[in-house]
């Protein structure tokens, strides 16, 4: 029979397991008995101290600043509830000790505490007395046998002193029966969460087989066009630092696209950010029928006077330092590198290194690898060209050798091969180029992960643009491979290439920045 084939008895099954699911539910939460359980939340851990690690204090006034332990003092509110469905009677706590629970606040001093309960609740407070075994001693704090009924809770404001604000707190003990257990809380009078655990679970076993249901009919589909495929030919041009992933994009574009009905034909012309941008300006003023079929990438931001020209904003690109192996330098300051670059310092051992000329391995005026480098190292342009082969001086009035090179390749290459060479690279082109090693600025090292995760401020490194005249149609090739590159499988070869992508939390934060 038709119907009977693997979407439709998924399907049926899909159905099937919801009833049971639900039902099984609801007997288990009418019918099985539950653990006794006492949670505890930490509801606030706050530095009222202007000498707390790990934590800004607040603004004090009066007794917060006449009293000599209040300078690297904590104020913490803890909930401890009753969250099972069972009441808790005084000897349902199984410890030895006269008290029932303990809280450690590790490597803090309490210095006093208050406990606070909800209306009609009274009634607890009666059980906090020093003969109930109420009290504190260093860093502990000793909790009586309090008995809570099912939903009941009080609250301890601690004041400690030393310390880090958010340091460990662990509540000890034993329930009859049950479990003492953390909690999570998010807001002092946090309310409980929209879903049960029987409806979480419901809700999983659902979502399973409905995914699993998508994936049999998706798999079955022998001939189904990758999606967002557009045939055509387009042009990328611009930086030669991105070029690497640009081909490697391109080529797995096209193979995926390549049932998408004619296919697409995707040419990788690269030769600088600047000149690249400039020819699609170019382009896009001669051509008739609206944005043309070309995409530039930029290292930075285009230059003025382009508005017709349209930003993507596609990963975060980290360039780096590199020198000669000879040149023993590991680290330079970003003073150093501005005073190397301006012809100040001629040899290395000016600078603590070998007795070498310093050579200046440059790129050409159209390269984004170099107004990066301008624009967040140096702060101004480098000085003129003085060399054409990188080795013999051409102008003997020029402090210092510098040449410029077409390609961040030529730049490596020449680095590898004379002594006393500085230049610059992308960093994952650099990263295990023989004959050369990376340089640290300010004793930042060039790291894409560390960047990443905010742990560095390492300044050589910029945005990479890509750019359209204009809008392309949404069915355009353009288009597509855009939404491919930032969006899509495209995002996976940036990554591997060394660059973060924009469309990542953390590259989202980074690329909104300017």
């Amino acid at each position: 029979m038709e119907w009977l084939n693997a979407e439709n008895l998924v399907a049926v099954g899909t159905a099937v397991l919801g009833v049971v699911a639900s039902g099984v539910m609801v007997w288990y939460e009418r019918r099985v008995p539950r653990r006794k359980r006492i949670g505890y939340r930490v509801q606030m851990d706050n530095p009222i101290g202007d000498d707390v690690r790990l934590g800004r204090a607040n603004v004090r006034l009066g007794l917060f600043d006449e009293v000599p332990v209040m300078s690297d003092a904590t104020l913490v509110l803890l909930r401890i509830e009753n969250d099972g469905s069972q009441s808790i009677a005084d000897n349902d706590y199984t410890g030895r000790e006269l008290h029932g629970l303990t809280a450690v606040f590790t490597d803090r001093t309490v210095r006093g505490v208050s406990v606070t309960q909800p209306p009609e609740t009274d009634h607890l407070m009666e059980h906090f007395t020093p003969a109930a075994g109420f009290g504190y001693e260093d860093n502990t704090l000793r909790i009586p046998r309090v008995p809570l009924n099912r939903g009941d809770h009080f609250k301890l404001l601690v004041l400690l002193s030393g310390g880090d604000v958010g340091g460990p707190i662990r509540l000890r003990g034993g329930i009859r029966d049950g479990e003492v257990h953390p909690n999570r809380s998010a807001t002092p009078d946090d309310k409980p969460p929209l879903f049960s655990r029987a409806a979480r679970m419901i809700t999983i076993m659902l979502t399973a087989s409905v995914v699993t249901l998508a994936a049999i009919v998706v798999a079955q589909d022998e001939h189904r066009p990758p999606i967002g495929c557009a045939s055509g030919t387009l042009t990328l041009t611009g930086s030669t630092a991105f070029a690497p992933v640009l081909r490697e994009v391109a080529k797995k574009y096209e193979e995926e696209c390549a049932d998408g009905g004619d296919g697409a034909v995707i040419e990788v012309d690269a030769h600088g950010s600047t000149s690249g941008v400039r020819e699609l300006a170019a382009v896009g003023a001669k051509s008739a029928k609206g944005s043309p079929p070309v995409v530039a990438l930029s290292d930075g931001p285009k230059p003025s006077g382009l508005p017709q020209l349209r930003e993507n904003r596609v990963a975060v690109s980290v360039f780096a330092l590199v020198v000669n192996d000879e040149v023993s330098l590991t680290n330079l300051a970003s003073g150093d590198v501005r005073r190397l670059y301006r012809g100040e310092i001629t040899n290395w051992r000016e600078l603590g290194g070998p007795n070498l000329p310093v050579h200046l391995v440059s790129r050409d005026a159209n390269s984004g690898t170099r107004q990066v480098f301008q624009r967040r190292v140096l702060g101004r342009g480098e000085i003129a060209n003085s060399s054409v082969d990188c080795v013999h001086k051409d102008d003997a009035t020029a402090p210092v050798i510098r040449c410029e090179l077409d390609s961040t390749e030529q730049v490596l290459s020449t680095v590898a091969d004379l002594p006393g060479a500085i230049g610059y690279s992308e960093l994952n082109a650099a990263t295990g180029a023989k004959g050369l090693h990376l340089l640290k600025l300010d004793g930042n090292t060039p790291s894409v992960d560390a960047i990443e995760h905010g742990d560095s401020a390492y300044p050589y490194r910029e945005i990479e643009y890509a750019y359209t005249y204009g809008q392309p149609p949404a069915d355009s090739l353009a288009s597509s491979f855009l939404t491919y590159l930032s969006r899509g499988n495209g995002q996976d070869v940036i990554r591997t290439h060394g660059h973060l992508p924009c469309w990542t939390p953390e590259g989202l934060k980074l690329c909104g920045e300017r």
